[in-house]
């Protein structure tokens, strides 16, 4: 094998010839075919695409039922026949339950509607070294979800508190307030900040859903829904099946922006989904969902595990659909999820960058396609479970799954590259978990430092012979390959079978 001249087209054509009998047969042999491959050297076009504009700036005008400020949506809505639109007024509109909307309604915002889960928060007085008020939290509620800190486990809690809009960090102790924290005493029903409120606007989370999944089709666009205190693995707002959430910003919610749930044929684009306690969009049983050009950025303000527990961007379990054209920006976990019995599902032509774990994670599923997508500088983020090791992650993490392939991506300067898990996983609706026919094809491949890429496995799962196919794959700068518990240079990995018509320089 050897490195051929680039094309023009941005590709690299390797000449494979066979060899040619030299001995003293008497009849000539013909010479074996020869077979052009051609490498990728250039990035897919995601590279160079631009999301553009999202949130509510993309929504088209409000014209239907109007829902002034201060007025209770639900009775609006109950009085119109379904399929009725509603346009909530500028300004704050503050909830204090959930909106329930009918079959083929459309919840719209006018230029500047902001849905809010959040209270006022007024007659503090000082106490000790801090400041404190009275009388605010709700009662004693069930807990979940797993935190950075697994002690004091902080992530749990869903009220979230807000000082001139500036979110502050929760402590589990008074003595721990400072500037920028807050403390919720759910014993003695008093929450403390460290500077003195007077003339600043304080406001606590308080509501957990703005807009529930009451029936099929909604429609909900042009809104900046906010400062909901969702429950771990719960929605600010939780899509039904046939919804459409286009052109609106979920933003500075606890636990997760927009959750599509049991939601078949949902459809969510052009949405700003930022800055949310646990993660920005969710996906739960629900078949042919699309997730398109979305900007899905800096979710996880709340401490949740950043290293393997439904943390940062997206993440869909026991689901189908496309993922597509989004931008997956800084996330304090995976930047893209699939986990747990996914089938037919697509990731492609994505932006994925510098989320503090995988960029792309596609665990103990089923036929998946992943391609076309720029995956770099993820998996750098430090914690409990964070690493260097494949175990650890990648760019591409594929783990105990089957039919899937990775193809056409951009993968680079992650801290590993593409680890490829093959685990004791158990059984599913489709089969064993089990790393089978997975195929890494035509895609660029730039590491540096000790990135690393390859394939992992425990002892009661060994890779089996033929599961894995590396073929027409271009890899850039330095690093090194894993295969069988063993650290290998470029010419060991080849010899191991993989990536035989692929190059490296």
């Amino acid at each position: 094998m050897r490195r051929g001249a680039v094309a023009a087209a941005g590709a690299a054509v390797l000449v494979l010839s066979g060899c040619t009998d030299t001995g003293s047969s008497p009849e000539p042999s013909k010479a074996p075919p020869t077979v052009t491959v051609t490498v990728p050297t250039a990035p897919p076009s995601a590279a160079t695409g631009v999301l553009g504009p999202t949130g509510p700036s993309t929504a088209k005008p409000c014209k239907g039922t109007a829902v002034a400020v201060g007025a209770d949506p639900q009775p609006i809505i109950d009085a119109a026949p379904a399929g009725t639109t509603f346009c909530f007024a500028q300004g704050i509109h503050r909830l204090t339950k959930a909106i329930h909307p009918r079959e083929g309604d459309t919840l719209a915002g006018d230029p500047g509607a902001v849905l809010s889960g959040a209270v006022r928060l007024t007659g503090w007085t000082r106490d000790g070294s801090a400041w404190s008020v009275q009388g605010v939290l709700p009662a004693a509620y069930a807990l979940k979800g797993q935190c950075e800190d697994n002690k004091t486990k902080p992530c749990q809690l869903g009220e979230q508190l807000f000082v001139d809009g500036k979110h502050l960090t929760r402590v589990m102790s008074r003595a721990q307030v400072k500037p920028g924290t807050f403390y919720g005493d759910y014993t003695a029903n008093a929450v403390y900040v460290a500077d003195d409120p007077a003339g600043h606007v304080v406001e606590m989370s308080r509501t957990p859903t703005a807009i529930d999944k009451s029936a099929d089709d909604v429609t909900v666009t042009g809104l900046t829904i906010e400062h909901f205190a969702s429950k771990p693995q719960a929605g600010a707002v939780q899509a039904g099946s046939g919804w459409k959430v286009i052109a609106n910003e979920v933003r500075w919610n606890h636990a997760v922006g927009i959750m599509v749930i049991e939601g078949d044929d949902a459809e969510l684009s052009r949405n700003t989904v930022a800055d949310n306690g646990q993660l920005g969009i969710g996906q739960y049983k629900s078949a042919g969902v699309r997730i398109t050009a979305n900007l899905v950025t800096r979710n996880n303000t709340d401490g949740f595990w950043i290293a393997d527990w439904e943390s940062g961007g997206i993440k869909s379990t026991r689901s189908s659909g496309e993922v597509s054209g989004n931008d997956i920006v800084a996330n304090k976990g995976i930047g893209m999820w699939s986990d747990i019995a996914e089938y037919d599902r697509r990731i492609t032509g994505n932006r994925i960058r510098d989320n503090a774990a995988d960029g792309i994670r596609y665990e103990i599923s089923y036929a998946g396609v992943i391609d076309q997508n720029v995956v770099q500088h993820n998996g750098f983020g430090t914690g409990r479970g964070s690493g260097g090791t494949l175990w650890d992650g990648g760019g591409i993490n594929v783990n105990t799954s089957s039919d899937v392939q990775v193809r056409g991506n951009l993968i680079q300067d992650n801290r590993n590259a593409l680890s490829i898990q093959s685990r004791t996983r158990g059984d599913g609706p489709r089969g064993k978990y089990v790393l089978r026919n997975v195929l890494v094809e035509g895609n660029l491949v730039v590491m540096t430092g000790s990135s690393a890429l390859g394939v992992v496995e425990n002892k009661r799962s060994p890779t089996q012979a033929g599961a894995i196919t590396f073929r027409r794959n271009s890899y850039q700068g330095t690093g090194s390959f894993a295969y069988r518990g063993r650290t290998m240079t470029w010419s060991e990995w080849q010899q191991s079978g993989f990536d035989q018509d692929s190059v490296s320089s």
